[in-house]
């Protein structure tokens, strides 16, 4: 039981720590293309950057590169799709089972519907009002962009002379968006690297970071570099137990008042929490904990608007919090505790 809820308490403050992130234009293409990661990773990364737990970095080289591949990227996934057919050839064995129609109706309706969604898309696209180009326009503008200046780009062209990564062929951008890197981000703080780009990884085992590139971070910056192949398996490793953002949202909050330093920050979690109408068990816990362990929170929880909010938050959920830390709650809210049953025993006790 200490174990969990020094576990839980770790997790809490995690969420509260702001990181650096890097995210390569691969990534966001992906999500024009055939991507397991679906946009939901994005808007939970609109939650990281809104919360400030995150500073994401895009070096201008980083927007140039998604304004001039998006097209190509659209292109390639329309293609597959309208090239993907069902097949609607049937043996003339399958034509006297009721199967046979129920098929052919789903082939005819798949095809009206493929039509329809190719018009939408076709419109969608021309106007870059895509779900997904919303959300990116909104991520590049909260992002800190990173000039690329004529400095960056001659060490970048060095970098690609002899022959030290990351790049290939004549392509100077991965160099670009290192030397970008190096450049802007503060020392002694790791940067959380998400990319698809082979050219990045150890040939070793595709899971770590390029040794060369690692090392010449630590050198430069006196701090590591987190790898990533994929937005989603970010967030499995940062936020495991989070699937939509709104969760996500919530627990940053909850983090938030835990950690809270002031009165005002009080103030502002609390009344940003209790706008949400569902909590799970787990969340109502963290959030009375806070409540009973933060001085930030305890001492204020008699002013009238601290007060209604708390109440809030635990009305009608009191039976899932320990009736001893319940109480508790209770007394720095001015109630009355109530009494915690004891024990009971049956005739096998003795």
């Amino acid at each position: 039981m200490i174990h969990r809820l020094q576990t839980r308490a770790a997790a809490i403050r995690q969420r509260s720590k702001h990181d650096d992130l890097f995210i390569d234009t691969n990534v966001f293409l992906s999500f024009y293309h055939l991507s397991s990661d679906d946009l939901e990773e994005l808007r939970k990364l609109a939650v990281l950057l809104d919360k400030k737990k995150v500073t994401l970095w895009i070096p201008k080289q980083v927007m140039d590169e998604f304004g001039r591949n998006r097209e190509a990227k659209i292109a390639d996934a329309l293609k597959r799709f309208r090239d993907d057919k069902l097949n609607d050839q049937f043996p003339q064995i399958c034509k006297e089972y009721e199967e046979y129609g129920l098929m052919r109706d789903a082939i005819i309706a798949y095809k009206q519907n493929k039509a329809k969604l190719l018009e939408k898309l076709t419109a969608e696209i021309s106007t870059n009002s895509l779900k997904a180009d919303k959300t990116i326009i909104e991520l590049f503008g909260k992002a800190k962009q990173i000039d690329v200046t004529a400095e960056i780009v001659s060490k970048a062209r060095v970098r690609m002379i002899v022959g030290n990564p990351p790049g290939k062929n004549d392509s100077t951008g991965d160099a670009i968006n290192w030397e970008c890197l190096l450049e802007a981000l503060p020392d002694w703080e790791d940067l959380l690297f998400i990319t698809d780009d082979s050219d990045y990884a150890s040939p070793l085992d595709g899971a770590s970071f390029l040794q060369f590139l690692q090392s010449e971070w630590r050198a430069r910056k006196f701090s590591e570099v987190r790898y990533f192949n994929r937005l989603s398996a970010f967030f499995r490793n940062q936020f495991p137990d989070i699937h939509l953002a709104m969760e996500l949202e919530k627990e940053i909050l909850i983090g938030n008042l835990t950690n809270s330093p002031n009165f005002a920050s009080t103030r502002s979690v609390l009344n940003q929490l209790v706008k949400y109408g569902d909590f799970t068990a787990t969340q109502v816990n963290d959030i009375v904990q806070a409540a009973i362990t933060n001085n930030q929170v305890y001492w204020i929880a008699k002013d009238e608007d601290i007060n209604e909010n708390l109440r809030q938050l635990v009305k009608n959920r009191e039976n899932q919090i320990e009736p001893n830390t319940l109480n508790e709650f209770r007394r720095i809210l001015g109630e009355a505790a109530a009494p915690v049953p004891p024990p009971s025993f049956d005739d096998t006790t003795f």
